[in-house]
């Protein structure tokens, strides 16, 4: 968290200033502040301050009015110090909950209710990632004969997650033979990540040479980095485009058709959930405007939440315009990923 060095008067004019801005989307004056809060100020002296902020570069003067808007630097030191604690209450939390009782239990399905719930409490783009299995723990590997010539191959990790693969010989191979390597590979294997078994297989399973192995052993070998990929690091889930283009922001063409490019773009909406950068606590993460890496995203927040399956984690949060209610939406998108985790682990 970076350090300001502002006096109590100017937080609360900046604070103020963006809860209004938050509230209309309009920018704001001294005569707006004065008469909406009681801070025992003149509109003169609100001016002032809010002049002081400004070359501070916390506010900033459009042309066009005579009000102030919030700059990057003032949604930083709002969201690191003066906004209100994130509470969700205990009504939307039942909402929540029954939502998560109304579906299904595979992955899948779990991850896109989430991010439903988190774009219809939230008015954002709600996006998530689906779980990494770069550190994925291998718990066991089941090779069952679909025939004389290809098999099925089940990956079982400690997380409780399980993937499959389709696997095809140049010659027929024996049962017995194949189970002899599926006790091989569980021996070998057993224990590692995904990435050790990638990196070592050749190594591991060297002195396993005998010529009545060698096709499976040989199928394995070119197939390692297919079955222990991380197949799902270009997956995500996004809901919500109707909720945020509704925003004032979209009225104008240009920032419409810019968030709908955005929005099909998922490459960079992945890389920007995956960055992490401000932290609030140890797995949620705020990106306002250009400290997002990528000037497409200049324009919004990103406010993100790992959610875990075991050993494996992916990331859930919203995109949307730098104008929104911080804390409401930090407490939703908190709730939502602790919720998912919970969810997961049931399946276990």
């Amino acid at each position: 968290m970076i350090e300001y060095h502002l006096k109590e008067r100017e937080k609360a004019i900046l604070r103020f200033v963006i809860h209004q801005f938050i509230l209309t989307a309009n920018p704001v004056g001294s005569r707006n502040i004065s008469k909406k809060y009681d801070i025992g100020l003149s509109p003169a002296s609100i001016r002032n301050i809010m002049s002081d902020l400004e070359e501070l570069g916390f506010l900033d003067h459009p042309h066009t009015s005579a009000g102030r808007i919030p700059t990057d630097r003032g949604y930083r030191v709002y969201v690191d110090s003066l906004m209100d604690p994130p509470l969700l209450d205990q009504t939307t939390k039942k909402i929540i909950a029954s939502k998560f009782i109304e579906s299904e239990t595979d992955t899948e399905d779990l991850l896109r209710i989430s991010t439903n719930i988190l774009s219809m409490l939230t008015n954002q783009l709600a996006l998530v990632t689906y779980p990494k299995f770069e550190q994925a723990i291998l718990e066991k590997i089941q090779i069952v004969q679909l025939s004389s010539t290809k098999v099925l191959v089940i990956v079982s990790v400690r997380s409780g997650l399980i993937r499959t693969i389709t696997l095809e010989f140049d010659a027929e191979v024996k049962e017995s033979h194949i189970l002899k390597v599926q006790e091989f590979l569980n021996e070998r294997l057993g224990g590692l990540t995904f990435a050790d078994i990638r990196s070592t297989f050749q190594d591991r399973i060297k002195d396993f040479t005998t010529d009545q192995f060698k096709p499976i052993v040989r199928v394995f070998l070119d197939s390692v980095n297919k079955i222990f990929s991380d197949m799902n690091k270009e997956k995500a889930i996004i809901s919500g485009t109707k909720n945020i283009i509704s925003q004032p922001e979209f009225e104008d063409h240009e920032q419409f058709q810019s968030i709908i490019e955005l929005i099909e773009n998922r490459d960079i909406v992945i890389h920007i959930l995956d960055k992490k950068k401000e932290f609030i606590d140890r797995d949620l993460t705020i990106t306002i405007g250009d400290e997002n890496e990528n000037e497409k995203f200049s324009d919004y927040s990103v406010i993100t939440k790992e959610y875990n399956i075991g050993d494996l984690h992916g990331t859930l949060g919203i995109m949307g315009p730098k104008r929104m209610d911080y804390s409401k939406i930090v407490a939703a998108v908190v709730y939502i990923a602790e919720q998912l985790t919970q969810e997961l682990k049931k399946q276990r």
